[in-house]
């Protein structure tokens, strides 16, 4: 594999900290979890609140990288795009910039907006966040 690859492999692989995974392995166990951490020369990586496909719990579980076959990311990813076109209804054409590849909205390139959240203070940080709750509370209800 490049550089390039590795570099992106990796970058992908942290982009799932923090989120609930399920981790198939070679000895036919399956666990879901959060993934808290990886350790990037032997792929090993830590799950909490984790549970096995018998119905066993694990406050916190270690797998190691060889052992793992697979990893899937277990909840669908929030549609930052869609909330994009919403506040490109909101505010003047041009004003709101969206980073595919970094997944973050720039409002008046000023406000940065997340699939985590509004990032920024003042009035205008105030109303992206509502438009952000009313989106989230409307894919919600769609589900």
């Amino acid at each position: 594999m490049s550089s390039i690859a590795i570099g992106e492999f990796f970058k992908e692989l942290s982009a799932l900290l923090g989120s609930r995974i399920e981790v198939n392995t070679d000895i036919g166990k399956s666990y879901s979890g959060i993934l808290k951490g990886f350790d990037r020369n032997t792929l090993s990586i830590v799950l909490a609140e984790a549970k096995d496909n018998q119905g066993n719990f694990y406050h916190r579980i270690f797998i190691r990288g060889e052992k793992i076959n697979e990893i899937v990311k277990a909840e669908e990813p929030f549609d930052i795009k869609g909330l994009y076109l919403e506040l490109q209804k909101i505010f003047p054409p041009g004003e709101v910039e969206f980073f595919e590849d970094s997944r973050i909205i720039l409002v008046l390139k000023k406000v940065r907006v997340t699939e985590d959240g509004v990032e920024g203070e003042g009035p205008l940080a105030d109303r992206i966040r509502q438009v952000y709750d009313k989106y989230i509370l409307e894919q919600k209800t769609e589900k």
